[in-house]
């Protein structure tokens, strides 16, 4: 197996997938710095940048956790 079809297969592994996830954890942090200076400026642009990107954020995580489930289901009629 080559080290290309080994990292596309990263992807789609359960480490993966966990790695992530961990991944977008700290995107919540950047998030969180964002609606504080937009609060503390009263920048109500920044403010909806940084809830849009957060709503983003929880869609992909929710993907992703999705997508670790089906990984988990053994069961092939499952889907």
């Amino acid at each position: 197996m080559s080290t290309v079809a080994k990292a596309k297969g990263w992807k789609h592994s359960k480490p993966g997938l966990l790695l992530s996830i961990g991944t977008s954890a700290f995107g919540v942090l950047s998030i969180v710095k964002d609606v504080k200076k937009a609060r503390t400026e009263n920048d109500t642009l920044l403010l909806a940048n940084a809830l849009v990107a957060g709503l983003a954020l929880a869609t992909g995580t929710a993907l992703l956790v999705r997508e670790l489930r089906r990984l988990g289901s053994e069961d092939v009629l499952a889907d």
